[in-house]
């Protein structure tokens, strides 16, 4: 068998040929930082998280940080500052239903990158509440705007988890319960749609004619 000869030299008169001799590994490691953070009871004013915020908007790519969940809800804008910050976050965030997450707490379950869910849990979704002070036409205006708001939030967070029937009921007041199995099957639907949704890879459909590989990341 002949060894497969590579030039050493281009501009060289003699064309000196040598073996090859392979491809060389390069390779770095990174440090992988792994953070918890349990948020159990109420969801309080926004400025008893602000370690938290600042963990999530600091943290690198190669960050895990889990959000262990058993709460009842609480103020609505700490619930969406916390989803706006994992959003924002280069790390991966794995919320972590260990009981029950209620009302607000919900949205930030569902707000993870990744979501586990023990067994025996409970999500529940419901309206708003809340006081309003002002003169009349100020409130009218208030609750208008605020009503507004929720809704897109609720849309945009939790479908297609929830539909958009379901969510709309509970924009109208209805209490929305599930629990472990119930959200495991929801959660096992949409992976299979996002699998679905997602065209095949190059490779794939070299291989084999209509084969339906797919990559998907994240996020259930």
């Amino acid at each position: 068998m002949r060894p497969v000869l590579g030039r050493v030299a281009e501009d060289d008169d003699g064309a000196e040929m040598v073996p090859f001799q392979g491809l060389t590994r390069f390779e770095r490691q990174l440090p992988v930082r792994q953070v918890s953070y349990y948020i159990c009871g109420e969801l309080q004013a926004p400025q008893y998280y602000t370690e938290l915020f600042y963990t999530l908007r600091t943290a690198s790519d190669t960050d895990l940080i889990y959000l262990h969940l058993n709460s009842p809800g609480g103020d609505f804008n700490t619930g969406m500052q916390l989803i706006n910050n994992i959003a924002a976050s280069d790390a991966k965030v794995v919320t972590v239903l260990e009981a029950r997450a209620y009302s607000m707490a919900a949205m930030v379950f569902l707000s993870g990158d990744e979501l586990y869910v023990h067994d025996n849990c409970q999500l529940m979704f419901h309206t708003y509440s809340g006081f309003f002070s002002g003169k009349g036409h100020e409130q009218q205006a208030e609750v208008a705007a605020l009503g507004k708001w929720f809704e897109k939030v609720m849309h945009r967070i939790c479908t297609p988890l929830l539909t958009d029937e379901e969510v709309d009921s509970i924009i109208k007041g209805a209490d929305f319960w599930m629990d472990s199995d119930e959200i495991r099957h929801r959660l096992g639907q949409e992976r299979r749609r996002r699998k679905e949704s997602q065209p095949p890879r190059p490779a794939a459909a070299k291989r084999a004619k209509g084969a339906s590989t797919v990559s998907r990341k994240r996020k259930v």
